[in-house]
């Protein structure tokens, strides 16, 4: 998504007034808005840092000059264009500015299409530093997403990449997931690093709701639409406006309520209960599912025409028995927030309870990870360690197992040693050729480990 281009204003100083009065209006012939001062005192106070603007200043002023002030508005913002007006004995004076970060500089007299081609590349110059630093905020915030979805293997890195490509677009997009995958944490994600992060994040559980209140709760209700609807009620739907509607678990959403919901995504807009008048709604849609839609569309569970209709963009979130090399990383991070908010130590976590955890099937995914790491703070962990180990039950063979729990732990060896495979080898015991053939094997690349990700 393209940002509207800032518009360049042209902050003008000339103590003579004909002559400001006189470059004002050629500027603003040229498409400016111009703001004239006598002084840089009078001034000062309109300028401040990454404000879209052009500095125009006669050298010689009363009170500060031209060159002093751009020295200071130097010092305030080094990118802003600063266009310094000479008579013909401060060329040398300009040109010294110049070498100082002054932008440019015009003498005395000039015509005004002189000025205005001045001002103009000024302006472009400011408005390319403006676009680059947006930019760059924006690429800033993409930590953020590694963050909050943590996880090196390949299935988490596709994760992420759908959710970059998917914030910065408005279409509405269904998530697929087991329970305790994350699929509110991915909803929030989309809704945290899209242009729509300022307004209401509004999550709904749609298999949490009784029948009789889902219809309410979504959209809302006038005061005396039924018994006990004593005042207005402003649905979920509504509320979201200008933000993120995220429904959770939609499949469970009774299908009187999703005939509404598909006349509300075509028209956006919503009809409180009790009342006929159509009420606008702006915002986007995040639906989330435990079982495919289109198969419960075939089946008559799900209004197939409500699944093409969100169907926009799809994001399956991977069970974490899928993704075990994740394990370790998400496990130490779980600790330390547990640490942290029982004010208690983070226990070290060590190889015999990663081979506990990689053995588990994780029926409740990265959710029960979370609890797990919870009771491990605890001092809970010999009784789970125990449960673990007892309802630990994979389907895959033996040799599949053990490649899984060993690519887990090289995986943890190049991460604590920053990819550093000599001193891996080391932490691991083992040849520093060994762990070469079993880098080619397993395909794990010690250079990601170095780069973070």
């Amino acid at each position: 998504m393209t940002a509207e281009p800032h518009p360049i204003r042209v902050v003008f100083v000339e103590d003579d007034e004909d002559v400001r009065a006189g470059s004002a209006q050629a500027l603003e012939l040229a498409g400016f808005a111009v703001q004239g001062f006598e002084s840089v005192e009078a001034a000062r106070p309109f300028v401040a840092a990454g404000m879209p603007a052009v500095v125009v200043s006669d050298v010689r002023l009363p009170g500060t000059s031209g060159v002093e002030w751009q020295a200071e508005l130097r010092r305030l913002d080094a990118e802003l264009p600063v266009v310094l007006i000479t008579g013909h004995g401060d060329i040398a004076m300009a040109v010294q500015a110049m070498r100082e970060g002054a932008y440019d500089f015009i003498e005395k007299p000039c015509s005004s299409e002189q000025l205005a081609a001045v001002v103009r590349r000024a302006a472009d110059k400011r408005q390319l530093a403006l676009e680059v630093a947006s930019l760059k905020r924006q690429l800033e915030s993409w930590p953020g997403i590694q963050a909050a979805l943590l996880g090196r293997s390949a299935a988490m890195q596709r994760v992420r990449a759908l959710v970059r490509t998917l914030a910065a677009a408005p279409a509405d997009v269904v998530l697929y997931g087991e329970t305790g995958t994350g699929k509110d944490l991915v909803a929030r994600c989309l809704h945290e690093h899209s242009a729509r992060r300022q307004a209401h994040f509004v999550p709904v559980n749609c298999a949490g709701l009784p029948e009789s209140l889902v219809d309410s709760e979504i959209f809302g209700h006038e005061a005396g639409a039924f018994t006990g609807a004593t005042r207005r009620r402003i649905g979920k739907f509504e509320y979201a406006h200008g933000g993120t509607l995220f429904l959770d678990e939609i499949e469970g959403m009774p299908l009187t309520v999703q005939a509404k919901l598909l006349r509300a995504l075509q028209d956006r807009s919503i009809e409180r209960l009790g009342s006929n008048q159509p009420v606008p709604v702006d915002c986007r849609v995040i639906a989330a599912s435990k079982e495919d839609l289109r198969l419960a569309s075939e089946q008559g569970r799900f209004r197939s025409d409500l699944y093409y209709r969100l169907g926009v963009a799809f994001i399956a979130l991977p069970p974490l028995r899928e993704r075990r090399e994740d394990i370790p990383l998400l496990f130490e991070h779980f600790v330390l927030q547990a640490a942290r908010r029982y004010e208690l130590p983070a226990a070290l976590v060590t190889s015999e309870i990663l081979t506990v955890l990689m053995a588990h099937t994780w029926p409740g995914n990265v959710r029960e990870l979370r609890n797990v790491a919870d009771r491990y703070v605890l001092g809970l962990m010999g009784e789970e360690q125990a449960r673990l180990l007892g309802e630990s039950a994979p389907a895959s063979s033996l040799p599949e197992q053990l490649e899984q729990i060993e690519r887990v732990l090289v995986s943890e060896g190049l991460r604590r040693a920053h990819g550093d495979v000599g001193a891996t080898a080391l932490g691991l015991g083992i040849a520093k050729q060994t762990l070469y053939d079993k880098l080619k094997r397993l395909r794990l690349d010690a250079a990601t480990y170095r780069a973070g990700e």
